[in-house]
């Protein structure tokens, strides 16, 4: 049999031009066409299930060969393909459209693709999204729902999650499976969590996310809305109608910069900002109700994901926006598409600058920033960062909008449950996910500070497989 030659480079996916798509919020990747994907998956190694380190990578341990290996298969038969293809995957994840575009497949899955090491690493992510898009357009994830279902054992337990984040649709969707009554309980008025107000529409379209979650009512979760644990309902008050308890409520209080003039008007926190645009899609306004004020010039201050999800959504509304950061660019912590994407679409970055006071006008509204010009040191930090000092050189950059996205803590209602132990403001929990209360699970950002959406998802996952077993447990002993 003659050896298949080695395709080394990447089958690129189309992508709407960045001076078309400044102007609205449509999606900016297009994602590939069934033939496009057939020529990706052939350049796949296929190597075997206990070697392939793309599986090591990911967090939910997809079977990435498997899954790639179908659309090769049944590449005379796309229904099936994608078909087969997307039971390899739900077997691990079930918000594939979700994680295939916004999983920062380069530094998990894709960083240790054998194929990397003589040619472009294979476009996992890509190949995950159309496989999940193509389903859901055609109609095939309902038709694999329905097989499902009716082979689900129902166990006669039940289970609350709070937070409908990546963590807690994921645990939902896996216990749900398992066969436990699942109900979710979040706070806002839709579910979610950061996948809704956090990231834009151009990366991430609403539409996706609400099919993903309607696969999870169709399992039968039950999702209350408007219900704030903590206010609305006690986690012990859970306890005494649920078998099990899982917190996923992310982490949704944003961090503010310690400096004179941060509570000036025109300032918001990426939090405040990206909730307005996305969730309650202010970016439609007058057609939705919600107002979102954007000047001119705009200035944010962070270089994460979420920094340049508020940078790139400011831009959209007509606005000049540059990105400050107090560290260097080797130390932008936002995937590499983002930035890329960022700059095509004109948004400046300046670095090596720190915040330390806003200016206003006689109107209490900001119409400025003072930065200290910091320089890098050759010691490094903990997470391996050189560390970076004062100067003693200042610099004022005009702005009328300041957008500050440097990070979030945990939900604060929930952190202070009586007798769940808690550490710097993180849930402490042990190796199988159980927090200091018995039968009361936590993962995601609740218990790392904020992280990506697909860790939280594989915790999501892992706790479901441990509630399963504290679960299976319980029912052995009460049946004893």
């Amino acid at each position: 049999m003659p050896r298949r030659k080695l395709i080394k480079e990447r089958v690129p996916t189309p992508e709407r031009p960045p001076e078309e798509r400044i102007k609205d919020f449509k999606e900016v990747n297009l994602g590939y066409t069934f033939e496009l994907a057939v020529k990706e998956a052939e350049r796949c190694l296929q190597c075997p299930y206990e070697y392939a380190p793309c599986i090591k990578g990911c967090p939910v341990h997809i079977d990435i060969p498997g899954f790639i290996s179908k659309l090769v298969e049944y590449r005379d038969d796309p229904d099936k393909a994608v078909k087969e293809a997307l039971n390899v995957i739900w077997a691990c994840n079930s918000l594939p459209a979700t994680t295939g575009r916004v999983c920062p497949q380069e530094d998990q899955c894709e960083m240790n693709c054998v194929m990397g090491k003589v040619g472009d690493k294979i476009n996992i992510g890509k190949l995950e999204r159309f496989v999940a898009d193509y389903a859901r357009e055609k109609g095939i994830d309902e038709e694999l729902l329905f097989e499902i279902i009716p082979k689900i054992e129902k166990k006669g337990q039940k289970v609350a999650i709070i937070g409908a984040g990546p963590a807690g649709l994921t645990a939902a969707g896996e216990l749900a499976k398992l066969g436990y009554d699942v109900t979710i309980f979040e706070a806002l008025h839709e579910a979610g969590g950061v996948l809704m107000y956090g990231i834009p529409e151009f990366r991430l379209p609403k539409e996706v996310v609400n099919k993903e979650i309607e696969k999870l009512r169709k399992l039968g979760v039950k999702i209350l809305t408007d219900h704030v644990v903590g206010r609305t309902v006690t986690i012990e008050e859970l306890l005494e109608e649920y078998d099990a308890v899982f917190i996923g409520s992310g982490a949704g209080t944003p961090k503010l910069v310690n400096a004179p003039g941060v509570n000036l008007n025109g300032i918001y926190t990426a939090n405040e900002f990206l909730t307005r645009v996305n969730l309650m899609k202010a970016y439609l306004f007058p057609e939705y109700d919600t107002p979102v004020y954007v000047g001119k010039k705009v200035i944010v201050i962070g270089a994460g994901n979420t920094a340049m999800d508020a940078a790139r959504s400011a831009r959209r509304f007509g606005a000049e926006v540059t990105i400050a950061y107090r560290r260097g660019e080797e130390d932008v912590s936002a995937r590499e598409e983002e930035v890329e994407h960022a700059r095509e679409e004109g948004i400046k970055f300046e670095f090596f600058l720190n915040p330390v006071e806003f200016i206003g006008d006689e109107n209490g509204k900001v119409n400025a920033v003072k930065f200290e010009k910091m320089k890098p040191l050759e010691e490094t930090d903990a997470r391996g960062k050189r560390k970076i000092v004062g100067t003693g050189e200042y610099i004022t950059l005009e702005a009328d909008t300041v957008i500050i996205a440097i990070g979030k803590h945990p939900n604060r209602l929930i952190i202070n449950t009586p007798g769940l132990k808690v550490e710097r403001g993180k849930i402490v929990v042990d190796e199988n996910l159980m927090t200091s209360i018995p039968g009361v699970f936590a993962g995601g950002d609740a218990i790392r500070g904020e992280a990506t959406v697909i860790l939280a998802m594989g915790d999501g996952r892992k706790a479901a497989k441990a509630i399963h077993e504290y679960l299976t447990k319980k029912r052995e002993w009460q049946n004893a």
